[in-house]
């Protein structure tokens, strides 16, 4: 029901684009039509796994550690909110991209940074240069 009120109140498409699919009116209900959707196979896979015994290897007990995470989580989400407005949209999401790889201890270093610098460097020059949507740019650095 989210889908259908705050997409349409919050989301507006520019006037220019005439191809559905290069709109951002479209991605919002795309995305969120796929979250439902690998939500709930998330949820009959978990329905129709059998009930593990014991612990796997990956189970934590310590409360400490787990409370370091989350903290780390909240200053990457303050920092954020703060250092957005300054380097823009792009940069700010590679040094949220690289920080939250490391703060989860990323088994793949290499593959989270490169990600890191590749998937907003794209995501950039589709919705810039292709879509033409505005993306926030920072005061320091602008991106062609």
């Amino acid at each position: 029901m989210f889908i259908f009120i705050a997409i349409p109140a919050f989301v507006s498409a520019p006037s220019n684009v005439r191809n559905i699919v290069l709109s951002p009116l479209f991605w919002p209900y795309a995305l969120a039509g796929l979250t439902g959707l690998t939500g709930l196979g998330l949820l009959a896979t978990g329905l129709r796994a059998p009930k593990l015994v014991s612990k796997a290897a990956s189970d934590f007990e310590g409360t400490k550690a787990a409370y370091l995470r989350l903290l780390g989580a909240a200053t990457i989400m303050l920092v954020t909110v703060f250092i957005m407005p300054r380097l823009g949209l792009v940069w700010t999401a590679m040094l949220v991209f690289v920080s939250t790889a490391f703060l989860v201890r990323t088994s793949h270093p290499i593959t989270a940074l490169v990600c890191a610098i590749i998937i907003p460097l794209v995501l950039y020059a589709f919705f810039a240069h292709v879509a033409g949507v505005a993306i926030p740019q920072g005061n320091f650095v602008r991106l062609p």
